[in-house]
């Protein structure tokens, strides 16, 4: 066999299509074109002679042989991922800071795991959380008071301040088992009419489904709020209104049965986040660990991410 065409690229193009599901974010996650994406796997195709993938299907199925190379990429790449990061702490010293602030209510979920596993790596790295809730937390970069924000949708760009896609999320209508929603297929913005909206005690701006779904039809639903996520599942059960959560949130009371999940729209409602970080700190080691954690982190804490 001659020699194999495989480097780290291609190793985290196959886990970059395992943890997206198609060819498009795929690609947006490596940094590449859709064509020069498919160009790489049609080669290691030809190489091994035989299918990665099975085709036409959604989301982007593996073959068995797929499979193993894919449970041997995320190997390699873990093994590497160690090593240079052991190298960077070495070269850089092991010490900074990193304060954290977020604009989502819902975020801890997978957050708290990703920055217990930070510290595992890099112990002397001070990490903290900026308390509260910030319906601005780009602002707290700019101004020195957080070196690491977590925010809905990608932000105006700003001076001094980098911008990164973390991960792409589904975003459900939560019914009652009981409303009469509850075997729709999805809803539709006209839906939420003469509904009660239960959300967090938040501004508008700040929920994606008044800022994707309903502003952009003039739609204002009545609103009432909770603070905890378990709370505002309660008011859904007993029939007071709708709500609209993350899917990472609620899948366990899914899958309970004690609420239902609805598809907002005929493609869902599919919302990202983004971190924001100085310039100055973006190409540190132990922010770049961070980012690789969180997206770790992400998929185990919602099961699956679009």
């Amino acid at each position: 066999m001659a020699s194999s065409p495989l480097d780290i690229r291609h190793l985290q193009t196959l886990i970059a299509l395992s943890d997206t599901g198609s060819l498009a974010k795929a690609a947006d996650r490596v940094f590449v074109t859709q064509s020069a994406l498919s160009h790489q796997l049609k080669a290691l195709e030809t190489h091994y002679g035989t299918s990665l993938f099975e085709r036409n299907t959604k989301p982007l199925r593996f073959t068995q042989a797929g499979a193993r190379l894919l449970a041997a990429a995320r190997e390699v790449v873990q093994i590497t991922a160690q090593a240079e990061r052991e190298v960077a702490q070495w070269v850089s010293g092991r010490s900074g800071e990193l304060r954290v602030a977020v604009e989502c209510h819902t975020c801890f979920d997978w957050l708290m795991p990703a920055m217990d596993a930070l510290r595992e790596h890099w112990p002397e790295v001070e990490l903290d959380i900026v308390s509260g809730f910030h319906t601005e937390p780009t602002t707290l970069v700019e101004n020195g008071t957080a070196d690491f924000a977590v925010i809905h949708d990608e932000p105006p760009k700003r001076a001094g301040v980098v911008t990164e896609h973390l991960f792409t999320y589904e975003t459900l209508a939560i019914v009652s088992p009981l409303h009469a929603y509850a075997q729709k297929a999805y809803l539709q913005p006209q839906d939420f009419i003469g509904e009660t909206l239960i959300s967090y005690p938040v501004d508008d701006a700040m929920l994606d489904v008044v800022r994707h779904f309903l502003a952009p039809h003039d739609i204002k639903p009545r609103r009432r709020n909770a603070e905890l996520t378990i709370a505002i599942l309660q008011l859904v059960a007993s029939g007071r209104g709708i709500a609209a959560l993350p899917e990472w949130s609620v899948r366990p009371y899914l899958d309970r049965g004690y609420v239902v999940g609805i598809p907002l729209g005929p493609k869902g409602l599919h919302c990202e986040l983004h971190a924001a970080m100085p310039e100055s700190l973006a190409s540190r080691a132990y922010i770049r660990d961070f980012i690789a954690k969180v997206r770790e982190q992400a998929p185990r804490a919602m099961e699956a991410i679009a």
